[in-house]
């Protein structure tokens, strides 16, 4: 899936732009004795200067080669976005917007974690028991049928799959039908959410648990042609998410800010999922 930029892959097309600025604070200029401040930089310029961090994964200070605005301006806009929740209410636009102009598929919903690095550690990381207990981050992502993103939840990567369930699975960020006898909801996972508890979670909340082992699916396509494999979609998000760089390697401490940059990624796929971004 291509993204929602132009070629340079930091500039905001007119389309995504549109959805976003309507989500931004309205800015109300400081007093001043004598009546003169500093120009603001254009919201549209300072959201440039963020999304080519989360493309790249460079650091802030690097925008001030750019030209494209200074680390400080950026980074401040930046904390007062997330203080004001832009990101989230941008990725849960888009899903509702998807929902409207596509349909979300409730009937197979898949759940999987993955795990990055984490230099920084700070706030929900932890040691990565596969990679010689460097430090971290647990990204647990729910999609619906097409592989749509509806829920994240992250924690330290020596936290268990399992262990986020509930999470993953009460953050919906939209409104869910409930499930009925006719249109069962089917949440697929694989073997390592094979635990009662799990499953309890799943009945509880309303989902139908489909765990497979490993390389279940796989054999299952070889075996019956018209089998159609439901879990993969959950993998392929996690690798759309893999191409913002910023998610690849998490340099953010915060966990705030380190969701806020996993939103606006998911939300930039979403919004393209829709249609609406050309």
């Amino acid at each position: 899936m291509s993204l929602a930029v132009q070629d340079d892959g930091w500039r905001l097309s007119d389309a995504l732009w549109a959805q976003l600025k309507p989500l931004l604070p309205v800015y109300q200029p400081p007093s001043h004795p004598l009546g003169c401040h500093r120009r603001r930089i254009e919201d549209r310029v300072v959201m440039e200067g963020i999304l080519f961090v989360l493309r790249t994964g460079c650091q802030w200070n690097a925008l001030n080669a750019t030209g494209i605005c200074s680390s400080s301006t950026a980074h401040r806009r930046f904390l007062e976005w997330v203080e004001a929740g832009v990101f989230a209410r941008f990725r849960q636009a888009g899903v509702l917007k998807y929902d409207e102009l596509q349909g979300i598929d409730w009937s197979w919903l898949s759940l999987d974690g993955t795990m990055t690095k984490a230099p920084p550690a700070g706030s929900k990381t932890g040691r990565n028991p596969t990679d010689r207990g460097t430090q971290g981050v647990k990204r647990s992502l729910l999609t619906e049928g097409a592989g749509l993103p509806l829920a994240v939840a992250i924690d330290g990567a020596n936290r268990h799959d399992m262990k986020l369930t509930r999470t993953t699975l009460e953050g919906i960020i939209v409104p869910r039908p409930a499930p009925t006898p006719e249109r069962p909801q089917g949440l697929c996972l694989d073997a390592g959410y094979d635990y009662d508890e799990v499953r309890t979670i799943a009945a509880e909340l309303g989902f139908t648990p489909h765990i497979r082992q490993r390389g279940e699916e796989a054999e299952a396509v070889v075996r019956h042609p018209d089998f159609k494999p439901r879990r993969w979609v959950v993998e392929r998000t996690h690798s759309w998410m893999n191409r913002f760089r910023r998610l690849l390697v998490r340099w953010e401490k915060r966990d705030d800010t380190y969701l806020a940059m996993v939103h606006l990624a998911l939300g930039i796929i979403t919004w393209r999922a829709t249609g609406l971004l050309g």
